[in-house]
């Protein structure tokens, strides 16, 4: 019968002198939990396994798994490649309260559990490599209430997509006008809180925008003043069932052959994509491609609030997203690993929030503080480089007043 003893937590600080190596701040850690597992496996040999669920690069992971393996021999436990009646199995974890080295030793049919409690300045000392801040600038304010959908930058200015139309806005000497506005015609009835999304080559120019039941082709230099009632033959839409495709940033087409139907008498994806991923997707509002280990793999946020993960044929539940809103994208920072999640805030805040995170494992990792905006996110979408994201925020409006949006570009600078 398999049996637990787990022991009390150890907190340990560490100060590192100037100059310390990147391995200087888990050396101490190491040893701790070195001279834990050893006082349960004693002499002998063992299989150990390294599973990081931290903030802690990846790039640190090899000196770490060196650290531990240099001091268990210290010991007289020999680490092994090979097949053992021991096994070790090592989880470094992390949430905004504690950060924990969790071991569990396996003896033939016997497990133990021990514990260290790393303390934060140590966590700091690796977290601090990988910590960004987000920064916004305001690029547009809607001249009505009528809800911005999704929008993406121009060589002249800005593309922004409405329930009903297309409007191209150029910024000269301060002052954002109107250039080109084409009318989206033949739409089937509006959806409540409808959404959109806009893919565009040749810095906005030409461009691909979808709605719920409706796609629209075109160029948006296309001059201003159509005769009343005439379809230009450069801006062409049709109704349209047809799955919308998971962007990345740095490709305008998204990734070709990966496409999710979107439910156009609702407001999210029905959860079916194209080609099959292998696995049943519940319904989700967003879904981003992220980088992984073993390539890229599908995050999505269900209409239930659970943010999942698709790699490797299965669905795996991500920690630390209970603040998650329905909005998030991918940000190629260049910070840390390269590549955040930036997420909104949860639930319907007049001022709303974006924060970035880190996905070292199967656990959602801060890594910058929160960025408040001044309203609440509707809408994310990276740049077509991936370096910034575009906001939408709806501000409510006054006693008496409607409610208005805008556009913010975020960025961010690593620390």
């Amino acid at each position: 019968m398999k049996t637990i003893c787990l022991l009390s937590l150890v907190a340990f600080a560490v100060i590192a002198p100037p100059g310390t190596a990147a391995t200087g701040p888990w050396e101490q850690p190491a040893a701790a939990l070195a001279e834990e597992i050893a006082g349960i496996l004693g002499p002998g040999q063992a299989q150990l396994v390294l599973r990081n669920l931290s903030n802690i690069p990846d790039d640190e992971m090899p000196a770490i798994r060196s650290l531990l393996e240099q001091d268990l021999k210290a010991h007289g436990v020999l680490v092994s490649g090979q097949e053992s009646a021991n096994s070790i199995r090592v989880t470094l974890s992390e949430n905004l309260r504690e950060r924990l080295w969790v071991a569990e030793i396996t003896e033939g049919s016997e497990t133990h559990v021990v514990m260290i409690h790393v303390d934060r300045q140590t966590a700091i000392a690796s977290a601090s490599q990988v910590q960004m801040m987000l920064r916004k600038e305001r690029l547009f304010i809607s001249e009505s209430d009528n809800p911005v959908l999704a929008a993406t930058e121009t060589n002249a200015g800005l593309l922004v997509l409405y329930p009903d139309q297309l409007i191209s806005y150029v910024t000269t000497a301060g002052e954002t006008r109107a250039q080109t506005r084409l009318q989206i015609k033949d739409r089937p009835s509006r959806a409540r809180d409808p959404r959109g999304l806009l893919l565009s080559a040749d810095r906005g120019l030409d461009f691909t925008a979808f709605l719920p039941g409706v796609q629209c082709t075109g160029n948006s230099a296309v001059p201003v003043g159509l005769a009343a009632g005439t379809q230009n033959a450069e801006f062409r839409c049709h109704e349209s069932d047809d799955p919308w495709p998971i962007a990345v940033p740095g490709s305008a087409d998204g990734v070709p052959g990966l496409k999710a139907f979107y439910n156009a008498a609702r407001n999210y994806f029905t959860g079916v994509v194209t080609p099959s991923l292998s696995v049943d997707l519940p319904p989700f509002y967003m879904g981003i491609l992220v980088p992984r280990p073993s390539g890229a793999g599908l995050l999505i946020g269900g209409i239930d609030g659970k943010v999942q993960l698709v790699e490797g044929g299965t669905l795996k539940p991500i920690a630390g997203t209970r603040d998650w809103g329905s909005d998030f994208v991918l940000l190629l920072s260049g910070c840390g690993s390269g590549a955040q999640i930036v997420a909104s805030g949860s639930g319907e805040a007049i001022t709303d929030s974006l924060r970035a995170y880190g996905l070292p494992a199967f656990e959602a990792v801060p890594a910058s503080p929160p960025l408040a905006m001044e309203g609440t996110v509707t809408a994310l979408a990276s740049a077509s480089d991936g370096k910034s994201l575009l906001a939408v925020v709806r501000k409510q409006g006054s006693e008496g007043q409607e409610d208005s949006y805008e556009v913010d570009r975020v960025t961010a600078t690593c620390n």
